[in-house]
């Protein structure tokens, strides 16, 4: 069995002193010097219980980067980028060396992808993986210019960043061994386990969003939380599906709807624009090689969520249920607080 300071000296040395941050008698500092224009601080906690988070394939690397990537998520619809973590960190007293390096292997890449600095953090043992990550970030817009859930306005595009439908498939092949053609098996499990928040697309377009949320909770509680904070309603009438998610619901007798609003851990970005600001921002998507997807609009209304078929008239309410854990008590929905 490993020591704490067996693990942190483990951790540290993989990620590089934990990139190049101070730990002074219990803290961790990181000199702000560069950071002249910013206004406004931006922290962001999540946490990752494997049990409820983590389906049994996925590798401890994997994990690992995943705990990141879910905070990295939220920032960017917000458009912001991270620039500093703290990790903390409860681990099984059974977890061997190996498994505590292909950890912070999973640590390290996620630090390089999204350039954050894991700069500290904490460690303890338990009866399960638990990873609690702290992201820090700054803006050098004023708190209240930030978009929130509840700033969409009657006449506003409704805009997502991709397609849906991917990772509840993952799920069902992974947990339930539905049957999928090679392409959307490897694109659906990779969702799953290699997810990728659209980093890009906030930080390029969140200038322009009256409203914005991530999709971590499914896309339909998300698209609610948005009409119920804004005191509006959505209209949805071109529905954002994965390519091949309506045979893969065929084949397997699943409902497409269901696959497609109540999937959650997607990490897409859902948003709502002006008019003039849709302009601007699918000019700036084109140049950025980004794909922007109109999938619906805000009209009047009390906080519903309503679909519309093809070029029928015809509306009809979309139910209200997000993301379920993993755990055996499927009546619980996981809601995200940012």
């Amino acid at each position: 069995m490993l020591t704490e300071n067996e693990i942190i000296d483990i951790l540290a040395t993989n990620l590089g002193q934990l990139r190049n941050g101070v730990n002074k008698n219990d803290i961790s500092t990181l000199s702000l010097e560069n950071l002249k224009g910013m206004n406004t601080l931006i922290l962001k906690c999540d946490m990752l219980v494997e049990s409820t988070d983590v389906p049994k394939e996925m590798q401890k690397w994997q994990i690992a980067r995943k705990s990141i990537s879910a905070c990295v998520s939220d920032l960017s619809s917000k458009g912001i980028d991270p620039k500093i973590a703290l990790i903390s960190l409860g681990i099984p007293k059974k977890y061997s060396k190996f498994e505590i390096e292909d950890l912070a292997r999973g640590f390290k890449m996620a630090s390089r992808e999204f350039d954050v600095k894991i700069i500290g953090g904490d460690t303890n043992e338990s009866k399960e993986l638990i990873i609690d990550c702290c992201l820090i970030g700054f803006s050098e817009h004023r708190e209240v210019d930030l978009p929130g859930r509840g700033g969409a306005k009657v006449g506003d595009s409704v805009v997502v960043s991709g397609e849906f439908g991917y990772t509840s498939a993952g799920l069902q092949i992974l947990m339930n061994n539905a049957k999928a053609h090679s392409h959307l098996k490897l694109k659906a499990v990779s969702s799953v386990t290699e997810p990728k928040p659209a980093q890009k697309f906030g930080t390029c377009l969140a200038n322009y969003f009256s409203a914005s949320i991530d999709s971590s909770d499914g896309l339909g509680i998300s698209l609610y939380e948005i009409a119920k904070q804004s005191h509006v309603d959505i209209i949805i009438d071109n529905i954002p599906a994965a390519k091949g998610i309506h045979e893969f619901a065929k084949k397997n007798l699943l409902d497409q709807k269901q696959l497609i609003f109540c999937g959650g851990e997607e990490y897409e970005i859902i948003a709502t624009m002006s008019p003039p600001n849709l302009v601007k921002a699918r000019a700036i998507a084109r140049r950025a090689k980004l794909k922007l997807h109109v999938v619906g609009k805000v009209v009047k209304g009390h906080g519903k969520v309503k679909l519309r078929d093809g070029k029928a008239p015809r509306e009809s309410l979309l139910e209200e249920n997000g993301y379920v854990h993993f755990s055996s008590n499927k009546t619980l929905a996981k809601y995200d607080l940012l």
